[in-house]
């Protein structure tokens, strides 16, 4: 394999220890890999090769794609679909093994004319945090990096309905927007909500959720945000909606709170932010604002991995780009920690394929209006969110990558009582309350 490409293919390949299903062109010309690859990349440059060099890792990779130094064309999916790619990159080796491959790399890529200083971040790569994790502060500045971008750039991918989160693929969910009203729907039936009770929802969005349980089963809401461009939309749309003397969206953090009693709590998409230092106290909180009986839903991402005893530090592309502090934990975990909060478990139920399902329905959305994307939000962020749904659409089709769960839980009334339903058939009936039980 003659020129650069040849030499930049051949050394990926041999840090991940596998044949890369890729064409690769490089400046000056040159090509290398298999011709029929449905996915292509293209090194504009040698300062791609540089920021690798730098940051030998995901983030290197990352900021080469980001900043526009390295090109996708084609498939994206085929061009992250290697099983295991993280994991191989030196984690099959021994770490003697696993030096002098990288070593190799780095003499290859200098040879290439790879030398220089580490380039400058593109510019929307989060950087500079300071002072502890999860306090209010710097929860409210990580909420504005990813959510105040645009209203305007989400909807292009997340729809009419601006849910952003799993949605539930029922029978009859033809459509995206169908399976984000039957997700809304299942969360409604798992509270067992009725007209007069009151709701909260933790981490509200753009209030779809509000929006639902108001319309639907007559309840009173209350949805708060961290975000002030999810404020806006969310306000407007109860307006909107006729719904403003039922539903109120706050800009509030969850330590804020002091209004309880509630009768039923959700909280979807939100405890990936709280972080596990926070998370019992976040349990105690929400505990604290449901009445006897009362229930609480917590929709999250999980991790099918064991926290580890020694939490890495290495940067890596969902925190600097997308998710800044963002933690996915076990499902275990977030049990442990609802129980500690005095909450009592009643069901979980896994999502996994629904949220693949939903990942690939918003990189579809975003393929289409991409331009659009770009005109709005300029093109590095519109290659982050590229990169970053169609990698997690990836992470949820694989067993034990990513998964998502809802964990039902009730606080017991003084007598022990949860006010439930028996079975889960009776949490679907019209009436929430058909054969409950007493302890």
């Amino acid at each position: 394999m003659g020129g650069a490409a040849g030499k930049i293919l051949a050394t990926f390949e041999d840090v991940v220890g596998i044949a890369l299903p890729v064409r690769v062109r490089a400046w000056d010309g040159s090509q290398a890999g298999p011709t029929d690859s449905p996915a292509r990349v293209t090194f504009r440059n040698r300062r791609a090769l540089r920021r690798v060099l730098w940051s030998p890792n995901e983030l290197g990779v990352a900021r080469a794609y980001v900043s526009g130094d390295l090109e996708v064309d084609g498939d994206i999916y085929a061009l992250l679909d290697v099983p295991d790619l993280v994991e191989r990159i030196g984690a099959h080796r021994s770490r003697e093994t696993g030096l002098r491959t990288l070593a190799r790399a780095g003499g290859t890529f200098v040879r290439l004319g790879a030398v220089g200083p580490p380039p400058k971040p593109p510019t929307v790569e989060m950087r500079g945090r300071r002072g502890l994790r999860h306090t209010r502060a710097r929860d409210a500045a990580s909420v504005t990096h990813h959510y105040d971008v645009g209203n305007e750039f989400y909807r292009l991918f997340l729809g009419p309905t601006m849910v952003y989160s799993c949605a539930y693929w029922s029978p009859g969910a033809a459509t995206l927007e169908d399976a984000q009203a039957a997700k809304n729907e299942v969360v409604c039936r798992k509270l067992g909500l009725r007209p007069g009770m009151r709701l909260l929802d933790v981490g509200c969005g753009w209030g779809s959720m509000v929006l639902h349980a108001a319309r639907h089963h007559g309840v009173d809401a209350v949805g708060i945000t961290l975000s002030g461009e999810q404020l806006e939309l969310a306000r407007r749309r109860v307006a909107d909606a006729g719904l403003s003397d039922r539903v109120e969206i706050r800009q509030q953090d969850y330590r804020e709170l002091d209004d309880a009693p509630y009768d039923a709590i959700s909280s979807i998409g939100m405890s990936e932010h709280v972080g596990v230092s926070r998370l019992v106290d976040y349990a105690g909180i929400l505990h604290d604002h449901l009445r006897p009986g009362g229930r609480l839903l917590n929709h999250a991402i999980a991790s099918v991995k064991p926290l580890p005893d020694t939490p890495s530090r290495a940067p890596s592309f969902i925190d600097r780009y997308v998710f800044p502090d963002g933690e996915i934990l076990p499902v275990s975990a977030v049990v442990d920690a609802l129980e500690r909060g005095g909450l009592e478990i009643r069901d979980t139920e896994s999502l996994r394929e629904h949220y693949a399902l939903t990942l690939r329905a918003w990189v579809a959305s975003l393929r289409e209006s991409y331009d659009r994307a770009v005109d709005l939000v300029g093109a590095e962020r519109a290659r982050t969110w590229l990169l970053y749904l169609a990698a997690s659409a990836l992470g949820f089709e694989y067993p034990y990558r990513l998964s998502v769960h809802q964990v039902l839980a009730v606080r017991p009334d003084a007598s022990g009582a949860s006010g439930m339903a028996r079975t889960r058939d009776g949490w679907y009936r019209d009436d929430p309350g058909h054969g409950r039980d007493r302890p």
